[in-house]
């Protein structure tokens, strides 16, 4: 299988996705680039992140379309477009501007095949760009999934590797309901294997990265690698945990995780996203409720302070949960006997 890091999966993804289907469109703030430039040409570099390079010479500015900067105007463009018939694939250059398009998002999108009898579908995917670590600062670096993991009728998803990101985007492209795609600026780099051709993963289904009886951690996003770094630190101390990385918020793979717990009794969840209203206290109330009587321990949450994210490198280091946190973590949990 060939390597490639994550822009590169998602690049290619869109790419056959819209040749396997004419109706697939591509639609954000310079998607293709070069709009207004003085030489006039068109530099399909595919905008900040490069991830939609190479599209616009090929399926043309009907297909590739560059936007005015308003996300309300391309949330709702996707919207309409999705709902006479084409699947529109949106791109907010930074989750964090969610905010100005959330009517399109909670009170229409997600509401539209509910609200007509399931008559109407709105295939929309709106690929959203978050995450701390790269120095961005407070408006430009928030975790923001957990506030659309919470409105019915948008599916979420968060892939941390570059397979994941070929497979989940293929399912998100061909899904009939809207999905909201996640990716995380620090994660561009990151390379793997990735199955040639059609792929696809499937929404609903958690991966497990280690296996072990002592404990379950559960992390979402960026936040599988530092955990990945915790537990296999650990290891080597003779504590053995079960690594669950849930890929899609919404659906959530509930058994998977009530499943882990049962056996190892501890749960640790890292979370990007500050605690309050968390994915990290969703999981922790899912497992308090349904699987109490196999808790050992107290759940353990790991995640960011409830504070806006620093702009300052050591700061920004400082409030992102790391693998010291997290081995801490998962050690306070297996001490409970």
């Amino acid at each position: 299988m060939p390597v490639m890091n994550v822009r590169q999966a998602i690049n290619e993804t869109l790419h056959q996705e819209m040749e396997r289907d004419e109706n697939v469109i591509v639609l954000g703030e310079d998607v293709s680039g070069g709009a207004g430039t003085p030489s006039g040409e068109r530099e399909a570099i595919g905008g900040i992140w490069g991830t939609t390079g190479g599209l616009l010479p090929k399926f043309g500015e009907k297909r590739v379309i560059d936007t005015p900067i308003t996300e309300s105007a391309i949330i709702g463009a996707a919207a309409g477009a999705s709902l006479v018939g084409k699947r529109a694939v949106a791109e907010l250059m930074f989750a964090d501007f969610i905010g100005v398009c959330m009517d399109q998002l909670f009170n229409q999108i997600a509401k539209f095949r509910y609200m007509f009898g399931g008559k109407a579908k709105c295939p929309v995917v709106v690929r959203l760009i978050y995450g701390a670590g790269m120095n961005s600062a407070a408006q430009h670096s928030q975790a923001l999934y957990n506030m659309l993991t919470a409105v019915p009728g948008l599916k979420v998803v968060t892939p941390t590797n570059a397979a994941d990101a070929k497979g989940l985007l293929t399912t998100a492209i061909r899904d009939d309901d809207p999905v909201m795609f996640f990716e995380h600026k620090a994660l561009y780099t990151k390379k793997c294997e990735v199955p040639e051709g059609e792929y696809l993963v499937p929404f609903g289904e958690a991966q497990l990265l280690r296996q072990g009886d002592d404990v379950s951690v559960v992390a979402i996003g960026r936040m599988a690698y530092f955990a990945e770094k915790a537990v296999d630190a650990l290891a080597e101390q003779g504590i053995g945990c079960d690594l669950i990385e849930p890929r899609t918020l919404s659906p959530l793979d509930e058994d998977s995780i009530i499943d882990s717990v049962e056996k190892t009794g501890r749960l640790v969840v890292v979370d990007e996203s500050p605690p309050r209203c968390s994915i990290a206290s969703d999981l922790a109330g899912i497992v308090a409720g349904k699987a109490f009587s196999s808790l050992k321990a107290p759940i353990e949450m790991v995640t960011a302070p409830h504070t806006p994210i620093p702009f300052a490198r050591e700061l920004e280091r400082a409030y992102l949960p790391g693998p010291d946190k997290i081995s801490a973590a998962i050690s306070k949990a297996a001490g409970y006997r």
